[in-house]
């Protein structure tokens, strides 16, 4: 029998009409990992008032980056790391692709799955968050566990610090930056609720300081962003750079610098050119090719800045391929022990 091989990303919608982008973000925001407040404040909230506003604006935004051929660059981009990883790993291996909130649903990869000796599940989020890894691997969990057989399941955890992760960045980034000649580079990571990176400190020391995530921390979200791009930055020999968070919403606090907060100060600190990695996200989307490939971008131009480059993600680059066929087979190796006879 195969090893499997599950690939989860976030997910996307199945087209950029209005209806389908509403459908997505009730099944996202339902989520309490997502929108994590009381059950009747979520229900409220997002019937009353987000799903009434938000689909409508989104799915312009989607609109942007959807390609008439391949549809969305993040299910476009992950099922070519699927073929790739397949390709790489050989008939032994069967590699499935799910998304956590739209199609291809984790169930129907694991039903795909359901003859695999054993699974191994690599959420593609490099730094763990409940509100990405945990509900992943919680669902997959839930659908595993209902079935008559449980199938023997392997959690990948973070990568932020893996040695191929960094190295398939290093290899995507370096001539993107050696082409855009920066003043400055910015590390964008996907922001959360300040509430959120609270409810997941195990040493009650997240957010007390501003020095807080100048040491690894176990589990929280903010403190493995920082060590990616200390570890990225030093690959890439880029000394003048800042970390920050993108994509924040609502008014209570998110973890900060803010990035679109920056995009306004550094054109008055002399940074006329500027370039953007994101290395929260392993395929480009939504956040990285509409958000800052074109808004930041905007924003950036019009507060006195030259140009915003944003440097590709890791999509289906080759040394990314290896890397998660590096991963999968490390977490294969560790074979059960035979039965006693």
């Amino acid at each position: 029998m195969p090893t499997g091989l599950l690939l989860i990303n976030l997910g996307t919608p199945d087209s950029p009409a209005t209806g389908d982008v509403r459908r997505y973000l009730a099944e996202f925001l339902s989520d309490p990992r997502v929108l994590d407040i009381n059950a009747v404040g979520r229900a409220l909230l997002l019937h009353l008032l987000i799903l009434r506003t938000r689909p409508a604006k989104s799915a312009h935004a989607y609109r942007q980056v959807w390609d008439p051929a391949r549809g969305s660059p993040l299910l476009y981009h992950s099922q070519d790391l699927a073929r790739g990883v397949a390709e790489r790993l050989g008939g032994e291996w069967q590699v499935e692709l799910a998304m956590r909130y739209g199609n291809p649903s984790i169930a129907s990869a694991l039903q795909r799955l359901r003859d695999c000796e054993r699974i191994v599940v690599l959420p593609l989020f490099p730094q763990y968050a409940a509100s990405s890894t945990a509900t992943a691997v919680a669902r997959t969990m839930e659908l595993a566990t209902s079935a008559w057989d449980v199938p023997n399941l392997d959690i990948v955890p973070a990568f932020h610090a893996d040695a191929g992760f960094l190295a398939a960045w290093e290899a995507v980034a370096a001539p993107a930056l050696a082409a855009a000649r920066p003043d400055h580079v910015l590390f964008s990571f996907h922001g959360l609720p300040e509430r959120q990176i609270k409810k997941s400190d195990t040493l009650g020391r997240c957010l007390t300081n501003e020095h807080c995530c100048d040491t690894p921390h176990p589990s929280c979200y903010r403190n493995q962003c920082f060590q990616t791009a200390r570890a990225l930055a030093g690959r890439l020999g880029v000394t003048d750079y800042t970390v920050c968070f993108q994509s924040r919403l609502g008014r209570t606090p998110w973890i900060t610098p803010h990035t679109d907060v920056l995009l306004d100060e550094l054109p008055r600190r002399g940074i006329k050119r500027l370039a953007v990695l994101c290395p929260a996200f392993v395929a480009d989307c939504l956040e990285t090719l509409e958000e800052i490939g074109m808004r930041a971008r905007e924003q950036f131009r019009a507060a006195g800045g030259e140009e915003l480059v944003l440097v590709p993600s890791l999509n289906a680059s080759p040394r990314w391929i290896e890397a998660v066929a590096a991963i999968a087979e490390r977490h294969a190796a560790r074979k059960l022990l035979p039965m006693a006879t």
